[in-house]
């Protein structure tokens, strides 16, 4: 059994590495903080601060499968957040129209960039670099007259900063939330048990049932010890139900639907996915769409949880979003990477945040790490690739 778990993690270790990564990262901050790191509050905020960046990564994944890049994405979340903070405040428009028009500009935002960067041939290099610029000028316009302004609209300020109501109205526990967890480790377990059967099914190699019980075991006995822990506090919040939804649909999207493996087919080999039908062009249109979308949510979920728009919104996320991908294992040649994994690697771009704020470490010196740990993910990226080849 040990060395099947060798082998197995040998074989799998772009995929695996993001998790050894995390649990390594989360122990260091758990000793350095004398176990507040683990606490109930300080992992509620953590799913909280990971959201924004969570929605960006797993766009920015699918950017990254098919050999792109979006540099706009940072201030153009923090210019559409701006955007629904006007809308409310300034001209009293109510929320869910208000979100709406947001959801629409940005994905409007995103066509354009697929558009010049699929049908002109600009490099999404310059096009989204230029994206970037005139969002950050815009945003800076937008801000110009008030600087900061305050969102004094309660339910928008729910959405970051509040918590699914508990139907079973429980004084200790948040049953709600441990009745989601429950929920989301039955169909974890059923959709492995069921990609497991269809692999024997086609002769495909599995593991042992011994080290496939215990594969589930670890998973669904994490995943809820992060939903009991989540109900032990105010249970699971807005911003982290969002980042599951989102996480879910593309999942979905991608490993479920012609769609999903025409993105894959255009990142593993453009040339050959162009010979066999596939509109290249279309994909990218339909994932810089896409990435807008995700720009829109991103920016609402920040702007909600800060209950304003500043202008320096949207400072360095674009950083974030990139290195949260690649530490969830999306491949710099394109073609490889799960939307999945991303969320995973916001898990530990914020786990380094949240540890670093906790321990005192200074923002000069953050950033310094964070870009570190981005090189790092692409070293190992190509490291494993090698390997692999």
């Amino acid at each position: 059994m040990l060395e099947e778990l060798k082998t197995l993690l040998k074989k799998n270790i772009r995929e695996y590495g993001m998790y050894i990564a995390l649990v390594i990262i989360m122990a260091i901050f758990s000793l350095l903080t004398d176990g507040l790191f683990f606490s109930s509050r300080n992992l509620s905020n953590l799913f909280n601060q990971m959201g924004y960046i969570a929605v960006l990564a797993v766009g920015m994944t699918l950017v990254i499968v098919i050999r792109h890049i979006d540099l706009s994405v940072g201030f153009g979340s923090g210019f559409l957040g701006a955007i629904a903070a006007i809308l409310m405040m300034q001209y009293n428009i109510p929320i869910l129209p208000t979100i709406l028009i947001v959801m629409l500009i940005g994905i409007f935002f995103g066509l354009i960039n697929g558009f010049f960067i699929s049908y002109i041939g600009i490099p999404s290099f310059v096009m989204t670099l230029a994206g970037m610029m005139i969002f950050r000028g815009a945003l800076l316009v937008s801000t110009e007259k008030t600087g900061t302004i305050i969102i004094l609209n309660d339910t928008f300020n729910e959405i970051g900063n509040g918590f699914i109501p508990d139907i079973f109205h429980n004084e200790n526990i948040h049953m709600t939330s441990l009745l989601l967890g429950a929920i989301i480790i039955f169909f974890y377990i059923i959709s492995e048990i069921k990609k497991r059967n269809n692999k024997l099914k086609y002769n495909f190699e599995v593991l042992s049932m011994k080290v496939f019980i215990l594969k589930l075991i670890l998973i669904s006995s994490v995943i809820g010890y992060v939903f009991w822990t989540l109900a032990n506090y105010n249970g699971v919040s807005w911003t982290f139900l969002i980042v599951l939804v989102v996480a879910f649909v593309y999942h979905i999207i991608t490993t479920k639907t012609p769609l999903g493996r025409h993105i894959y087919a255009v990142g593993g080999n453009p040339e050959a996915a162009k010979l066999s039908g596939i509109s290249i062009n279309k994909i990218t249109l339909f994932v810089f769409g896409s990435m807008g979308f995700l720009t829109a949510l991103s920016g609402i979920l920040y702007t909600s949880r800060f209950q304003s728009a500043t202008p320096t919104a949207g400072t360095l996320f674009e950083l974030d979003a990139i290195a949260a991908a690649y530490v969830g294992g999306v491949s710099a040649s394109g073609g490889v990477g799960k939307v999945t994994n991303s969320i995973v690697g916001a898990l530990v771009m914020a786990s380094l945040i949240n540890g670093m704020n906790l321990i005192g470490v200074g923002i000069s010196y953050q950033y310094i790490i964070r870009g570190a740990v981005l090189v790092a993910a692409v070293v190992f990226d190509i490291k494993t690739r090698n390997k692999a080849s």
